[in-house]
């Protein structure tokens, strides 16, 4: 009979805050020895995606005599947010900025709206016609749109849509619906059917069940898979420079970067600070949202 003592561990177990050695969690050194070189492969895959972002950032800052010099420089030695100002204060940079927030906005708001109830319709109900529609669904996610670019430019110009802002936001709606299908869809089978369930028996009716219940613990999908749409229709530049043509004021701020260098000549500092202010709201947003996008996609890779 094996007597425990107060303060000690029963035999077998391991102190709290001891590492176990062995097949356990704890990193040996023959462990980070074999872990090395994908620390490094991942270390070098990190460099060479960061650095383009660094070098456009580092540039926006650079004072225009360091830029054209050929000896190149890693950090700013004088700072200067002359590109900036040159940037913001260029003719229509606000109203292109409106353009996209408002065309983005839009888009990721209405694809949100439709795919969550149809990947409700997908998780929730038997009907029949159910894995063709999940299937379509698929299929036109792995869908190149840009192939669809001659058809879209046709109808929006037999439709009298062309330099509309209006055709633009139902592309990107389009473009963005099938992903936020399928990833809600994934985040909805997360959640047991056993909270609605017991939600109807307690007098609730489906819409007051799926408001006060699905919604509350759908709240990181939605907000994760709206960033991921955010970021797909904030990009886009194919449709809005083929479809935006004669009305110049109603471009999009990745059409107007394309020109940017156009109208300033050799000014690659206000380029690179135009583009480092295009990227802010996408950075802002994750920032925000990090914490519920992070739990999101935890979240949706439990159970798809």
């Amino acid at each position: 009979m094996t007597t425990l003592t107060p303060g000690r561990p029963a035999p077998g177990r391991t102190p709290p805050g001891r590492l176990t050695s062995g097949r356990s969690g704890r990193l040996t050194p023959a462990r980070l020895l074999r872990r090395a070189p994908l620390n490094v492969a991942a270390l070098a895959v990190l460099a060479v995606s960061v650095f383009p972002v660094y070098w456009m950032v580092l540039t926006a800052f650079k004072p225009t005599r360091d830029i054209q010099s050929q000896t190149p420089t890693f950090w700013p030695a004088h700072p200067t947010l002359e590109h900036f100002a040159t940037a913001v204060s260029a003719d229509g940079f606000w109203t292109f900025w409106r353009n996209s927030l408002a065309v983005t906005a839009s888009a990721v708001l209405l694809a949100l709206v439709v795919a969550l109830l149809a990947a409700f319709a997908v998780a929730r109900m038997r009907w029949r016609g159910r894995k063709a529609f999940v299937l379509m669904v698929f299929i036109a996610q792995m869908a190149p749109w840009e192939a669809l670019l001659v058809s879209m430019f046709i109808i929006a110009r037999d439709t009298d849509m062309l330099d509309k802002l209006s055709m633009l936001t139902l592309i990107y709606f389009m473009t963005t619906l099938p992903f936020t299908i399928v990833t809600l869809r994934g985040f909805l089978a997360a959640i047991p059917a056993e909270l609605e369930e017991a939600a109807l028996m307690d007098g609730c009716d489906r819409a007051t069940a799926f408001r006060r219940v699905v919604l509350p613990l759908l709240a990181p999908g939605l907000m994760s898979t709206s960033l991921f749409g955010f970021i797909t229709a904030w990009n886009e530049f194919a449709f809005a420079n083929a479809l935006i043509i004669k009305n110049q004021d109603d471009r999009t701020l990745p059409v107007w970067l394309s020109s940017f260098s156009n109208v300033f000549g050799t000014d690659w500092g206000a380029t690179m600070a135009a583009s480092t202010l295009f990227m802010l709201p996408v950075l802002l947003i994750f920032l925000v949202l990090q914490r519920r996008v992070t739990s999101g996609m935890i979240a949706g890779a439990v159970k798809g």
